[in-house]
């Protein structure tokens, strides 16, 4: 490295930002999109997976939240951030 001139250094630091693109940024873009495509794709019916491990089915959406009803008892009734939802199974019609 003691030899490079300016232009070695312009190809050094566009390896490292391209490098640091592809290893931080695009992945995090890809993960961020396939939760919006997650959130988007739910619906009346749906079980879910909640990020604290319990397995409901979502009985009403709105913009924002939504209520899963977990387990056998029709009373179990609990309103949550969609953001809480970590995996989903369709319903089958």
């Amino acid at each position: 490295m003691a030899g490079l001139g300016a232009v070695g250094w312009i190809i050094y630091a566009v390896v490292i930002i391209a490098m640091f693109y592809f290893l931080g940024v695009r992945p995090q873009q890809q993960e961020k999109k396939k939760l919006q495509d997650l959130m988007s794709s739910l619906a009346v019916g749906d079980t879910v997976l909640t990020s604290s491990g319990f397995y409901g089915v979502i009985i009403d959406l709105t913009e924002d939240t939504v209520i899963v009803e977990f387990g056998g008892n029709k009373n179990c009734r609990i309103p949550m951030q969609k953001t809480a939802i970590v995996q989903i199974e369709k319903a089958s019609n």
